[in-house]
């Protein structure tokens, strides 16, 4: 009776461990977007008080994508040297520094405190993947759909709260910014009682390193540029499709309510579709939805009149989901261990926020050159494309190193 007690509480510790790791990952995903997307309604605000120029604020939202892409490529290393509890843990308070210091008032500030916050959010986002793969291997679908609900949803909920939180609750720009470092203190102290674990997670992962250099595997680079393709096709529509609205003679908040719309449309299937991809031989099938349902979304836009918008909002929304959920889930179901998968999510992250920096500026700028939205939607389409025809080869059934 006493060794069957002992055993109920080893398993009652467990438990409680595995559900404060989860409820970790979950407030780590919380705090993945949501610093970036509350700037975008408050740019005019910033601008103003700050004395900026639009340049330069159009910047504080692709400064963090250009530290993704600087700082993916670290964060394996980081992990392997360090643990991944000690690595993530520090990330966030990078984050939390970053999001005191971009609160202040001037512009150097602000531009330092974004800084931090991309590199914070690129280690996280290199390294939960590997995480889930690593602790939860055979419910690596169920974590990555919850992860990315997370995500997304703290995500919308910032971009649409920024506005009432500064002018409806008078906190102001900085107040409104500053609200999400609650969110990086909660991550933290979840998270602190898992640095612990740390010394053992960095033996094993010395144990188990093997120098896995991906940037020779065809794979690889598929599952790369399906990540890249899916990144630069989300900023652009994030970046022009309300400008796309307005000039076809929508007011200017109902075309930002369908760029919501959009996001909101992806939350259930941001859960769902990595579950059943889990469950899959190859993901081929999921691929060519994807690029149905995006195809029939950007068709829609085509079109010059506006009352099928909500529509094409929802059908691009579940097609980005599809994208975004098989880009996520490619990490570890084309490795083998978490090592692997954090070597894996680093290079692709580092190739698609690169890609996901150029690609609105090249949508605006195919704009500005022809006057014409037609071929920046042409331009939608090719990445579709594209996506299509690498998604067809990053779903087989393989893995990136000897596969």
């Amino acid at each position: 009776m006493k060794q069957q007690a002992q055993f109920a509480d080893l398993a009652v510790g467990r438990n409680t461990a595995q559900w404060l790791l989860i409820l970790g990952i979950l407030l780590v995903a919380a705090n993945q977007r949501a610093p970036i997307t509350s700037v975008g309604p408050l740019i005019g605000s910033i601008r103003e008080d700050t004395g900026i120029s639009n340049t330069l604020a159009g910047m504080l939202t692709t400064v963090p994508l250009l530290a993704f892409a600087f700082m993916s490529p670290f964060a394996p290393k980081l992990a392997r040297r360090y643990g991944v509890e000690r690595v993530v843990f520090a990330a966030l308070v990078v984050l939390l520094i970053g999001t005191l210091c971009r609160s202040l008032t001037s512009a150097g500030t602000l531009f330092a405190g974004t800084i931090l916050i991309g590199l914070a959010i690129s280690v996280c986002n290199v390294l939960i993947p590997s995480l889930a793969k690593r602790d939860f291997p055979s419910k690596v679908g169920i974590m990555t759909g919850a992860y990315s609900v997370a995500m997304n949803t703290c995500g919308a909920f910032a971009s649409g709260i920024a506005v009432p939180l500064a002018t409806g609750a008078g906190f102001g720009w900085q107040g409104a910014l500053l609200c999400w470092s609650i969110l990086a203190v909660l991550a933290m102290t979840v998270w602190l009682p898992r640095i612990r674990s740390a010394e053992r997670t960095v033996a094993v992962a010395n144990a188990q390193s093997k120098g896995h250099s991906f940037w020779r595997s065809g794979l690889a680079w598929q599952v790369t540029a399906f990540m890249g393709l899916q990144s630069v096709f989300f900023y652009m529509l994030a970046a022009w499709l309300p400008e796309i609205l307005v000039s076809r003679g929508m007011a200017a908040d109902t075309a930002g309510w369908m760029l919501s719309l959009l996001q909101f449309a992806m939350l259930p299937f941001s859960f769902v579709v990595p579950i059943i991809a889990g469950r899959m031989n190859n993901q081929r099938p999921l691929v060519v939805l994807t690029a149905v349902l995006l195809l029939i979304g950007i068709g829609g836009l085509f079109f010059t009149g506006n009352a099928l918008v909500p529509l094409w909002s929802i059908i691009i929304g579940i097609g980005g989901a599809f994208a975004f959920s098989l880009a996520m889930i490619f990490f570890s179901l084309r490795t083998r261990d978490a090592q692997e998968a954090a070597e894996l999510s680093g290079m692709a992250q580092t190739v698609g926020y690169i890609l996901a920096a150029v690609g609105p500026m090249l949508f605006g700028w195919l704009h500005d050159t022809t006057h014409s939205w037609t071929p920046p939607l042409l331009l939608l389409v090719i990445a579709v494309s594209a996506l299509f025809a690498v998604g067809m080869g990053a779903a087989r059934n393989r893995y990136v190193q000897g596969g």
